[in-house]
């Protein structure tokens, strides 16, 4: 009996043409689906805040209120909560397109690019400090407080288990079940 090894055999030459290859494919597909100029999708379904304004306050509000766990459709959704809002105050849509406005001109005089633009955190949190007293700035940072933080999914990513007043509150639901304080 003849036995056959089916093992995959790999050279430098099999090694170089699958290499070649896949880099050829992930540039076709990356060179002719994605363009880092055109805003994103979710940007465009907005109905009163510009793409360029909700590109620009998605990085403010990733700034204010920085979650590693937690990816960047909480903070869109966050963001489309304040679009609704938006579209019934003109005043509010107003704000928010001329605020990420200046917010991006004021990233501009002092780091010579656009907010959004800005590799370093710590170099946009001295530029939201810099505009942190103006209504724009406030008005943000408290409506995504709300908009943020009352997203069930959200909670369950911090941990948060949800209000316990319909369930006869937190003492017996766990509130003396902290192990690592009792190990200390």
């Amino acid at each position: 009996m003849r036995v056959l090894d089916k093992r995959t055999r790999i050279n430098r030459r099999n090694f170089l043409k699958s290499s070649a290859a896949s880099v050829a494919a992930a540039g076709a597909v990356s060179g002719g689906m994605v363009s880092m100029a055109a805003p994103p999708a979710w940007a465009e379904a907005l109905s009163v805040i510009k793409p360029d304004a909700a590109k620009t306050l998605l990085v403010m509000v990733r700034d204010l209120y920085p979650h590693d766990r937690l990816g960047d459709a909480y903070y869109e959704k966050a963001l489309a909560s304040m679009d609704q809002a938006a579209a019934k105050d003109a005043t509010l849509a107003g704000q928010l397109n001329q605020g990420a406005t200046e917010l991006d001109a004021a990233a501009r005089k002092l780091r010579k690019t656009p907010y959004a633009a800005i590799p370093a955190e710590a170099d946009r949190v001295a530029v939201l400090k810099s505009i942190e007293a103006t209504p724009f700035f406030r008005k943000v940072r408290g409506d995504m407080v709300v908009a943020l933080y009352n997203q069930p999914e959200v909670w369950a990513k911090l941990g948060y288990e949800g209000a316990s007043a319909e369930y006869g509150g937190y003492i017996h639901r766990g509130f003396d079940d902290l192990d690592w304080i009792k190990d200390a």
